[in-house]
């Protein structure tokens, strides 16, 4: 990756449209259970599978994008989407719509492999996923502004992230080269790094995102069947929402690591637990809308620093993707999980299940933040409390230079220092043993190497 700032836009858009169709599943869901007959359960499966075909594509792609450059796999990935969404799109049969879905979620998934592998290699990982979730949150929120008020059934969401996917498409032109670290032309090698809290963070985001997709997947029939508002008003919730999440990704991005990643996970997942129960068991728009805002201005944070955490892991992006991989599997099962819960036991009592899972896996995904926490992140590095003497010790032995994190970034800022070559040696008679003349020892052994 190039490392002007002008670069991480091309990644932003390539993020953008491989998130997409997971932020347009409630009325993706809502459209194919209304417009094409499928029970909720059924509608819910079909959104699965898209999201477990994105997820396949993730556990593919890990540690492989940097083999075949970004460029590529970008260009599969958003072919791929605009193809199998837009086949969905005209399509007009169950058995078909579903296979379109499951070739456009590869393709989303493969866009959002590369996404994430770049994003790893960036000097300052957490700011560059904040934008793109603050980009992708923009388009959403038009989107439900949009869709509502023009019809088309099951095929116009489809139809419109094969549009995003399409126009995503020139951005692919700037990011020929590996997705290795900044300011490298050749990959990382080496054994995965961290993987006891690799592994940890990527059972943690699946459990989370499985939780919350489980709400998002069912939060358009909440607001249609149990507060009885109409489509346009649910959108319009959504909207503002979604807005708010905006403002809640800028923040986010403002704040970067000043209070480190721990507070804003575990504090951030606490309220993402209490805004689930309200808005499952909103019976009045007033509840409906604050639950949904409260969840939606928070959900994107915590997702930012957990994108951030992960990519922290591994210069080459592997835990990014892994953890990406196994949240997209958590997300997939999410809209089948809130179907069920919500046809056995009411939408209260999902709310309930679905927050005490989010408080469980709060824990262990928080202490991995506090355990990985200053640390230098450079391969072969030593770990040392704070960072910057383990990051310094590696940047003066050969390390990466773009690996190390400079002043502006989640980790601590470090001072590079050059340390000129010893080209004298110490020869053996210039070493004495220490004795009684050990003040003239010394001062022959200066003198000593010093005319040499």
């Amino acid at each position: 990756m190039s490392s002007r700032p002008g670069a991480a836009w091309p990644l932003v858009a390539v993020f953008t449209a491989g998130y997409l169709a997971s932020y347009l599943l409630p009325t993706v869901v809502g459209r194919l259970s209304v417009h094409l007959g499928l029970s909720p359960a059924q509608a819910g499966l079909v959104g699965s599978a898209l999201l477990l075909s994105s997820a396949g594509a993730g556990f593919a792609l890990a540690g492989r994008v940097e083999r075949f450059g970004a460029r590529t796999p970008a260009r599969v990935g958003l072919a791929l989407a605009a193809i199998g969404y837009g086949c969905a799109a005209l399509a007009g049969s169950v058995p078909l719509v579903v296979l379109g879905v499951m070739v456009g979620g590869f393709g989303s998934g493969t866009a959002t492999a590369v996404a994430a592998a770049g994003i790893a290699a960036r000097r300052d990982p957490h700011r560059t996923s904040s934008l793109g979730l603050l980009t992708v949150s923009a388009t959403a929120g038009v989107l439900y502004l949009t869709i509502p008020h023009l019809g088309g059934g099951h095929r116009l969401p489809f139809a419109a992230i094969a549009l995003v996917a399409l126009l995503v498409w020139p951005a692919t032109g700037r990011l020929g080269g590996a997705t290795t670290a900044e300011g490298t032309t050749s990959p990382i090698t080496g054994r995965l790094p961290h993987r006891r809290s690799g592994l940890v963070l990527a059972g943690g985001m699946l459990v989370w995102s499985m939780a919350q997709n489980a709400l998002w997947g069912v939060s358009s029939r909440i607001g249609v069947v149990q507060v009885g508002l109409s489509e346009v008003t649910v959108g319009a919730v959504f909207a503002a929402a979604l807005g708010a999440g905006l403002l809640g990704v800028t923040g986010a991005g403002l704040l970067g690591a000043r209070l480190g990643r721990a507070v804003p996970i575990g504090l951030g997942t606490v309220v993402i637990a209490a805004s689930i129960v309200l808005s499952s068991s909103a019976t009045d728009l007033g509840s409906f809308a604050t639950g949904e805002i409260m969840w939606n201005t928070v959900y994107p944070v915590v997702l930012s620093y957990l994108i951030g955490l992960a990519a922290s892991l591994d210069v080459r992006g592997r835990w990014a993707v892994l953890a990406g991989s196994a949240s997209s599997v958590g997300v997939a099962c999410g809209p089948l999980l809130g179907s069920v819960l919500s046809e056995e036991a009411g939408y209260p009592a999902m709310g309930l299940i679905l927050g005490a899972a989010t408080l469980l896996v709060a824990a262990p995904v928080t202490a991995v933040a506090l355990h990985t926490g200053g640390r230098p992140l450079v391969p072969g590095s030593v770990r040392r409390r704070g960072g910057a003497p383990a990051a310094l010790l590696a940047a003066t032995t050969g390390g990466l230079p773009g690996a190390v994190p400079k002043l502006g970034s989640p980790e601590q800022a470090v001072t590079e220092l050059r340390v000129p070559a010893l080209r004298r040696r110490l020869v053996r008679s210039a070493i004495r043993t220490a004795g009684p003349d050990g003040g003239s020892g010394q001062s022959n052994a200066y003198a000593s190497t010093s005319d040499r």
